[in-house]
C-alpha cells in the first residue's frame, strides 16, 4: 500500500475500480495504447482532429517500416516525435499516472515530468518491441 502522505491529488480513471480482473486488464491496455479520452474529444474538437491525424500517420510509418520502405533512423526519429506529441495529448486528455507498484490501483494527477517519464518509458518498450520484431523478420535495415 502506498503511504497516503505521498499521494498528491488522487485521480480515479473510469476503469480504476473494476472488480473483474479481465475487464481491468483490457482497460489498462487500452489506456496505455490509446492516448485520447472521451473528455478530450468533447472539449477540443479541432485540436483532436489534428491529433488523430498524426496518430494515423504514426501507424502508417510503422506499416511502411514493416514493408521495408523506411530506414531505422527515420523510424526512430518519427517515434521520438510521436512520444513528444503524445505527452501533449495525454496532459490534456488523461493527465494521471500510477502511484506505487504497477499492479496497484492508485492514480494521481501527473505533472509534466511525470508524463514525460511515463510516455517515454512506455514508448521505449513498445518501440523496442516493434523495432526488434521488424528487424527479426528482416523488414528493417540498420
Amino acid at each position: 500500500m502506498v503511504d497516503p502522505k505521498f499521494m498528491t491529488d488522487p485521480v480515479d480513471p473510469p476503469y480504476a475500480r473494476q472488480s473483474n480482473p479481465l475487464v481491468l486488464l483490457a482497460a489498462e491496455v487500452w489506456d496505455h495504447l490509446w492516448p485520447w479520452s472521451h473528455h478530450g474529444f468533447v472539449r477540443r474538437r479541432a485540436i483532436v482532429a489534428a491529433e488523430f491525424s498524426l496518430g494515423i500517420a504514426a501507424t502508417i510509418v510503422w506499416i511502411l517500416a514493416a514493408m521495408g520502405r523506411l530506414e531505422a533512423g527515420a523510424l526512430i526519429g518519427w517515434w521520438f516525435g510521436w512520444s513528444v506529441f503524445e505527452v501533449i495529448i495525454r496532459m490534456g486528455s488523461k493527465p494521471y499516472v500510477k502511484e506505487g507498484p504497477w499492479w496497484g490501483r492508485n492514480y494521481r494527477r501527473a505533472n509534466l515530468m511525470d508524463m514525460v517519464c511515463y510516455v517515454g518509458f512506455k514508448n521505449l518498450l513498445i518501440g523496442a518491441t516493434l523495432f526488434l520484431a521488424l528487424k527479426w523478420a528482416g523488414l528493417l535495415t540498420v
